[in-house]
C-alpha cells in the first residue's frame, strides 16, 4: 500500500481577525518589503498569522506543514511582486475567478530576493513537524508576469526559472517543495514552449535536495504537455481529481507517472466538506484505474484554499488530517 502524506498546496485564507487589522497596511506592503522598512505592526500581524496557521495544521494532523502564505496579497505573483526589478501595475484578474493581483512587470534583470526563504525559515521556528515549501512554477509565474526587459519569451521563461531556482536554493531544509503550475492547464504551452516549460521546471527542481512535486490544477494537462513534464527531474506530478478526474486518470494510464503522485481530492473552492472516507475512496479510485503501485501519495486540496471561509478551510484541514490518522489506523 502507498504511503499517504496529508498536505496542502498552501495559499491559505487570512484569519478573520487579521482581515480587520490589515487593510490600512496592505497597500504599503510591497514598497515596505523592498525598502526593508516593513512596519513592526505589520510584521507582528503576519507573525501571529503564521503561528496560527501552523498551529491549526498541526492540530488537524497534517503530515506536511506549510507556512500558509498569509503575506501573498498577489497570490502566485508574490515572489515577483516584492522584487526590486519588478513594477506592480494595474489590477489583473487571477485566471477565471473573482480574485485579483497586481500585474508584475519585469523591468530589469531578476535576482533572487530570499523573501520566500525567510517566510519558510520563520515557519520552522514554530514547529518540529516536517515542513513543506511552495513556490509558483516557472511557467505559471512567467505567464502571470509581463516582460519589459528580456525581450524574448524563451529568454524570459529561462530567467524566471533561474530566479525561482535562486529562491528555492535559499530555502531552509524542507521535506518537500510544491511548484504550483495552474497555467500549464489554463494557458497551455504550444509546441516548443512545452519542452522549454519542462526544462524550466527541471531548473528549479535541481536547485533543492527536497522532494519536488509539480502541481498543475484547474483541470488536466494536454497530453503532449504532460509527456514533456515527465521528462523533468521531479519526484511527483499532481492530478486535480476535483476539476477533471477522467482526463487526469487517462494521462496517468496512457503515459505513466512519477513514482510518487499528488492527488487533489479536496475541493479548494467549494464549501462542501468531504469526509475522510470520501477522500480515501478518491485515492483508491485513482489507484485502481492506473495500477500505479505508487511509493507515496500526497493527498491534498486541488487548489490553494484562500477561496474558502475560514471555518470551512479548517474543516477541510481536519478531513485531510483524519485521512492518515483515522482511516488508515
Amino acid at each position: 500500500m502507498s504511503e499517504i502524506i496529508a498536505t496542502t498546496p498552501g495559499l491559505y485564507p487570512l484569519p478573520d481577525w487579521a482581515k480587520d487589522d490589515l487593510p490600512e497596511q496592505k497597500g504599503r506592503q510591497k514598497d515596505d518589503l523592498i525598502d526593508g522598512t516593513e512596519s513592526e505592526e505589520l510584521s507582528a500581524i503576519y507573525r501571529e498569522v503564521r503561528e496560527e496557521l501552523i498551529d491549526r495544521q498541526i492540530e488537524a494532523g497534517l503530515d506536511r506543514v506549510v507556512e500558509g502564505q498569509g503575506r501573498w496579497d498577489d497570490m502566485l505573483a508574490h515572489p515577483l511582486a516584492v522584487s526590486e526589478s519588478v513594477e506592480t501595475r494595474g489590477i489583473v484578474r487571477y485566471y477565471n475567478n473573482n480574485n485579483f493581483y497586481r500585474e508584475p512587470v519585469v523591468t530589469d534583470a531578476l535576482e533572487p530576493t530570499g523573501d520566500v526563504a525567510s517566510e519558510v525559515t520563520a515557519a520552522t521556528e514554530y514547529t518540529d513537524e516536517s515542513v513543506q515549501a511552495a513556490l509558483p512554477g516557472p511557467y505559471s509565474l512567467a505567464d502571470l508576469a509581463t516582460d519589459e526587459h528580456y525581450g524574448d519569451s524563451a529568454d524570459f521563461l529561462s530567467a524566471i526559472a533561474e530566479f525561482l531556482a535562486g529562491e528555492a536554493d535559499a530555502l531552509p531544509e524542507v521535506e518537500t517543495l510544491f511548484l504550483l503550475e495552474p497555467s500549464l492547464v489554463e494557458n497551455p504551452p504550444d509546441d516548443g514552449t512545452d519542452e522549454r516549460a519542462s526544462e524550466a521546471v527541471d531548473t528549479v527542481a535541481s536547485a533543492v535536495p527536497a522532494d519536488v512535486v509539480v502541481y498543475p490544477y484547474w483541470g488536466a494537462l494536454e497530453e503532449k504537455v504532460y509527456a514533456h513534464l515527465l521528462d523533468a527531474d521531479i519526484d511527483a506530478v499532481g492530478f486535480d481529481l476535483v476539476s477533471d478526474h477522467d482526463a487526469n486518470v487517462y494521462n496517468a494510464g496512457e503515459y505513466g507517472t512519477t513514482d510518487d503522485v499528488a492527488l487533489g481530492i479536496v475541493d479548494g473552492q467549494n464549501t462542501l466538506v468531504e469526509s475522510p472516507e470520501e477522500l480515501r475512496e478518491r485515492i483508491d479510485w485513482f489507484d485502481d484505474r492506473t495500477h500505479g503501485d505508487f511509493d507515496r501519495v500526497y493527498a491534498t486540496a486541488n487548489t490553494g484554499l484562500f477561496y474558502l471561509p475560514v471555518n470551512r478551510f479548517e474543516e477541510k484541514l481536519d478531513a485531510l488530517g483524519a485521512l492518515t490518522t483515522e482511516v488508515t489506523a
